[in-house]
């Protein structure tokens, strides 16, 4: 059966290569698009397909060595036998991963929404220690963080904080983390040594250019106002920090960590492109509402995906059951681990996925 779909998929390119290679293909931008999206997507398959038909006839030319009556030819034939078939597992799994549709995610960067949940005062400093975990993440990748939104509280923690990540795959390595995180500690504002459990949700959007979501100005209520830190503390004078409004969709956003109006501005709507667009991200995948639930993660913030147990040194990622006992390193940045499983839990998941669609169409 996998043979026989590989098979199909290369028909499938050769047909697709013959209507590209047609000069009238052009002349219909969108079908055009489509061509050049399955291209890319088949054309690895295909070259997989005939390195794997060359390594099948190598395995099938070693089976026939081994029956041969010369002992050292017949040894040398079972060595080799047995590193062929290993490499047929390798080229199996790689070719599986190849087999699932690209992600129309993968190239962009992102924008992080860290908020306070239940738990008062501990669950803003959780959202501060969420923000240094990813931060530090960053900064072990090379990648580029800027904050575009905070709302700081008295005690080194955050009601809120928003920030942009900017990278090669950053997307790949943080939409797992959308969702809410539990944790469970002694605050440091507990006297009695008492464990509290507190929680923190997180959003990660990838970032949307203008030809993602269109912004029509009469759409937007643009508010200016003071802006204010910790404890009532002004960061300017001026009527710096802005507030959009989207009224179609009802969608509010702000930003203040900038001193200039026009900076602060350009963020907000940054963010407000990022959520427009990820609404209409999760409209299509509501469409796909079964698919979905085969994956790793809805991505839903009310959905609990991972508890940090600080007396038990344990983060347990309750998406696929799977826990580490480091979590100073963790809480540090050091979330490849966690981060490598989830990647590994969602390919194996989409891979059944593909296996489905392809079954639905015969393939």
């Amino acid at each position: 059966m996998f043979l026989e779909r590989l098979k199909l998929l290369n028909s499938q390119f050769e047909e697709v290569e013959k209507k590209l290679s047609d000069s009238s293909a052009v002349s219909n931008q969108e079908e055009y698009k489509e061509l050049t999206k399955q291209y890319s997507y088949l054309r690895p398959l295909t070259e997989k397909y005939i390195q794997y038909l060359k390594l099948l006839s190598d395995i099938k030319d070693t089976e026939e060595l081994k029956k041969s009556e010369d002992n050292e030819i017949k040894e040398m034939a079972f060595s080799e036998h047995n590193d062929l078939i290993e490499k047929q597992r390798k080229m199996e799994s790689e070719i599986k991963i190849l087999l699932i549709p690209p992600d129309s995610n993968e190239n962009k960067n992102i924008i992080v929404e860290i908020r306070a949940g239940t738990g008062g005062d501990e669950a803003s400093l959780f959202v501060g220690d969420l923000y240094r975990m990813y931060t530090r993440f960053a900064e072990r990748n090379g990648w580029k963080y800027e904050v575009l939104d905070s709302n700081p509280t008295g005690l080194g923690g955050y009601k809120e904080i928003v920030f942009e990540i900017n990278g090669d795959r950053v997307w790949r390595y943080f939409k797992f983390e959308r969702g809410a995180h539990r944790v469970q500690r002694i605050p440091a504002t507990e006297a009695s040594g008492r464990v509290h459990t507190s929680a923190a949700t997180v959003a990660v959007l990838p970032e949307a250019e203008e030809v993602d979501v269109e912004i029509k100005m009469e759409d937007l209520r643009i508010d200016t106002y003071r802006a204010s830190g910790a404890g009532g503390q002004h960061v300017n004078k001026t009527d710096s920090a802005i507030r959009i409004t989207h009224l179609p969709t009802g969608l509010v956003v702000a930003c203040q960590d900038e001193r200039s109006q026009i900076k602060n501005r350009a963020k907000a709507f940054k963010v407000l492109r990022a959520k427009l667009y990820e609404q209409k991200v999760l409209e299509y995948e509501r469409q796909l509402s079964s698919e979905r639930k085969q994956q790793v993660g809805s991505g839903d913030r009310s959905e609990k995906i991972r508890t940090y147990n600080f007396p038990q040194n344990r983060i347990t990622d309750h998406r696929i059951g799977y826990s580490v006992y480091n979590i100073t390193e963790v809480m540090d940045g050091d979330l490849s681990e966690l981060v490598n499983k989830l990647i590994e839990a969602d390919v194996e998941s989409r891979v059944c996925s593909s296996y489905s669609k392809l079954k639905e169409n015969n393939i």
